[in-house]
Order: structure tokens, then sequence, then C-alpha cells
């Protein structure tokens, strides 16, 4: 096998210092620097017939950055169900980063706590790091906030110490809006469905629900006085059961539930009961689909920008790396977190109340 290529072979070729290749591999200019254009071009074509690829930690040494984005998940995105939420995420990060000329890193840890900083961490090596995951580690961002780490977490993050980057999706206003929707189309009395917290996504839909007066929020327990716990969607039938009792008791002709599975479960548990939904009772769900089901489409529901936000989560990570710190100058919580629209799968499953 040849050797690999190094920046004193393309001097060689070239006929200039290895210090000039340096400063042309890392694109140094300004009033310091004397290079002519021909010389320039000259290792640049070198550079490119010989496919040099230079040294990661040299060019560390030089510029102070390898031009490699780490991402950190705090829950497995493959193999598993949630990859397919997940996939339009990574799919956005990797198109960004491939056009920008970034490597992607993806950062692993213990299975049963997943945190950034633990005895092996390599967090060092990456110029800055994407957050992935519904529920980030307190601690972690306390400390990526407090010792000034480049980082934006995909998903609107509470404070930490100070205002956290992100990029995220503007849910209260995406469910604000389909609150008045289904006012408009006669529902009066109207449930949430959902833990409304502790997740920064689960707390933001629950305000744009902004409940009261005839807008009740059920937990998963069934009951509006319930304390908030985990989807109902993998919780036995007789979960779903008290949570129709209370939707009849209550006398609701439209619910918003908080996560898809929830909605599908509802659905079908409703109709089984003899319900028509949605004539008799109509159902909107606050989330994505994990992967593909037979009621999808037929399900009114919010689109993520899940593409959009990976793909603004790189723009972001390097304005903040190229500018030398995780946030804006002013440090302002406007400048450094983004909110992206959400927009509306109509489906089938809202309409008139009878």
């Amino acid at each position: 096998m040849s050797r690999r290529v190094t920046q004193r072979d393309i001097a060689r070729m070239t006929g200039v210092s290895q210090a000039t290749v340096s400063l042309v591999l890392n694109n140094r200019t300004g009033d310091d620097v004397r290079i002519a254009p021909e010389t320039r071009q000259r290792v640049l074509d070198a550079i490119r017939t010989t496919g040099y690829v230079a040294d990661p930690v040299a060019r560390r040494l030089v510029s102070g950055r390898n031009r490699i984005l780490g991402v950190f998940t705090y829950e497995p995105v493959f193999p598993s169900t949630a990859a397919d939420f997940y996939h339009p995420f990574l799919v956005g990060i990797e198109q960004r980063a491939e056009q920008l000329g970034c490597d992607l890193l993806l950062f692993t840890s213990h299975a049963e706590q997943r945190r950034i900083f633990h005895a092996d961490s390599r967090i060092g090596i990456a110029d800055g790091t994407i957050l992935l995951g519904r529920r980030v580690d307190r601690d972690d961002l306390v400390r990526l906030v407090g010792e000034g780490h480049a980082f934006v977490s995909v998903g609107r993050r509470d404070d930490a110490g100070g205002p956290v980057p992100c990029v995220g999706a503007d849910y209260p206003a995406a469910v604000a809006a389909l609150v008045e929707r289904a006012g408009a189309l006669g529902h009066t009395r109207i449930g949430y469905l959902g833990t409304g917290g502790p997740a920064e996504s689960h707390a933001d839909r629950l305000r744009g629900f902004a409940p009261g007066g005839d807008r009740l929020h059920l937990p998963p327990s069934g009951s509006p006085s319930g304390s908030p716990a985990e989807s109902l969607s993998g919780s036995p039938a007789g979960s779903l059961s008290g949570w129709l009792d209370a939707i009849e008791r209550e006398r609701l002709t439209a619910v918003f539930l908080e996560e898809h599975a929830d909605a599908v479960a509802l659905v079908v548990a409703a109709r089984a009961r003899g319900w028509s939904v949605p004539g008799d009772l109509s159902v909107v769900a606050l989330g994505e689909p994990a992967g593909a089901g037979p009621l999808d489409e037929e399900i009114t529901r919010l689109r993520i920008p899940r593409r959009e936000m990976g793909w603004q989560a790189v723009d972001q990570l390097t304005a903040a790396i190229e500018s030398g710190g995780a946030g804006s100058a002013a440090g302002s919580a406007a400048a450094v977190q983004r909110l992206l629209p959400c927009t509306i799968h109509g489906g089938a499953t809202l309409v008139s109340r009878r």
C-alpha cells in the first residue's frame, strides 16, 4: 500500500515551502500572508490531484478547528421504532453537514445513563455538539452552558444557568391554531390528553392549548385532577377505557393527544366502544407517527419540521463555532433560540360538531 501523502510531498511537487502549503490548506489570507494567486492555485491543484487529506490533529493545531461536528443522542435512534421518528432529524443534520464540508461524529454513552460528561468523554474531539432526544440531562446542560461549549439542542430547552442554544418547533403557536380551528368547527368542550410535562415539548403543547373553562387537561390517569404520567399507548386497555369514561363524563366533543401513538390507540378503543370517530368525537394528534401505520393519513395532526430542525441546528452550530462561542455576542435568548413553525396534516378526524 502506498504511503499517505504529506504536506512535505505537496511542497516538493509545487516548489514551495511546507509553510506555504499549510497557509493555503488553511485558507489563510490577509496583509501578513503574501502568496501569489498562481502559486496558491498550483498548491490547490496538487492537493486535488494527489487526494491529500490533512491530518485533523494538525489542522486543529493551526486553526483551532477540525470540521468535525458531534451528535449526542439521549435515546437510541437506531435500530428501533423510534428510529423512524428521529430519521428526518438525522437526514437534515447529515445533508447540511455534507454541504458545509463537515464530518459527523456520533457519540455514544452507557445505555442505562446517557451522559455527555463521563470518564471517557470524547466531546473535545468535535468542534461542537448537537444534542438530540426528548429529554436532555439537566446537569449536562448546566455544564455545557457554564463552560461555554459550542452546542445546539434540537428542541427547545429551559434555561440551564443561561439560555440554551436550540432549534425547536413552535408548538404553542401550532396548538393554539388547532384549538382555534376546532372552535370554528363548533367544538366548545375540548380535552387535552397527555402529561403536559416535564419534557419541554409536552409543556409547550399544553401551553398552546391553554386549559381553562371548557378546555380541560386530562392526564393519562383519565381524570382532570390526576397526576401526569407517561404516554398511554403502551398502557393496559383499562387506562384507555378510563380516558373514554372521562371524555363521556366531561361531555367532550374533541380531544387533542400529545402523542400520535396515543391518538391511534384512542381512535381504535373509541370505535370498539361503538363511537363514531370523528362523528361523535374529533381526535387530533399533536405529534408525528414513529413509523408507518394504518391510521397515519386519517388522523389530523401536527407536522413537525424535523428535517429543517436538523438542518438549521448545523447552521446555528457552525455559526457559533466560527464566532468562537455557543451563542450570539449579546447572549440573548432570542439570538440563540430558534423556533420553526409547524404545519398541519388535515386528515379526517377533526370535523364540525354534530
